[in-house]
């Protein structure tokens, strides 16, 4: 079995006693982390690598930042979304890793905010899931294990959030953001969540402010997309709510998906 888990950890250095304590404790085989904010010069590859695990990341100071951690070799890196050279912000790495029956390949995204929206930001937000589409439409061809996860800032529908009107005019839940988000899933992708759990008011990010996490005001922005070949093998899927509750914790916890791959 293999455990794959997505967790934007704001801040990876800020973050590293709850990073080190989960990956203790829930011992995933592949980790996929956003928004890292760190560059490769001030990745704590040395704490993490202690626990077991191979690093590769695509790094950008201060801001974004994507790695994958994974305690199985690496067989392939690409890093960077294709489709746009003029690209610099750090929102994609993807890996073709070694499993019990044959390669598998994930995908670290941090999918744009898109806020303000309408706006620059927006555009490119929704440019950046047209490349994604795009990619990922290439990805399927190769009939393999895939599995896109991340912070894709998207809420799917109304029983993501827990107050859908007071979300109308964010980029995350606007008509054309889901729409898109309906279109890279038409590809023949399915969202894990929805394949094995489904259920209302489950949630992945809380905010610091106005006590959202007291009051568990909560919205379900992080993702694990799988082809048609990782979908026929998952056989568990957890949000670890937990970690939203400890010392200095990121507004975001780690979702995971159990393969047997």
């Amino acid at each position: 079995m293999i455990k794959i888990a997505t967790w934007n950890v704001n801040s990876v250095r800020t973050r590293m006693h709850a990073v080190t304590k989960w990956l203790s404790e829930a011992a995933p085989d592949v980790v996929c982390l956003q928004e890292i904010k760190s560059t490769e010069e001030t990745f704590p590859y040395m704490e993490i690598e202690a626990l077991g695990y191979n690093v590769e990341i695509l790094g950008q100071k201060s801001y974004n930042g994507v790695a994958i951690l994974s305690k199985r070799p690496f067989e392939e890196i690409t890093k960077g979304l294709p489709g746009d050279d003029t690209d610099e912000q750090a929102r994609y790495i993807e890996a073709v890793i070694a499993g019990d029956n044959g390669p598998f390949r994930v995908a670290s995204i941090y999918l744009p905010n898109g806020n303000p929206a309408p706006g620059p930001k927006y555009d490119y937000k929704l440019a950046w899931m047209d490349r994604l589409k795009v990619h990922a439409k290439a990805l399927l061809k190769f009939e393999e294990p895939l599995v896109l996860s991340g912070d894709y800032n998207v809420i799917p529908e109304a029983k993501d959030v827990y107050s859908p009107p007071d979300w109308l005019g964010e980029a995350l839940y606007m008509p054309k953001t889901r729409a898109k988000f309906r279109e890279i899933l038409g590809l023949g992708l399915t969202e894990a969540f929805e394949q094995m759990d489904g259920r209302a008011g489950q949630y992945t990010f809380w905010d610091y402010q106005r006590g959202a996490w007291q009051n568990n005001e909560g919205i379900r922005i992080d993702h694990l997309l799988l082809s048609p070949q990782a979908t026929d093998n998952i056989v568990k899927f957890e949000i670890h709510k937990n970690t939203r509750d400890g010392i200095k914790p990121s507004d975001h916890v780690p979702v995971v998906g159990t393969f047997d791959f």
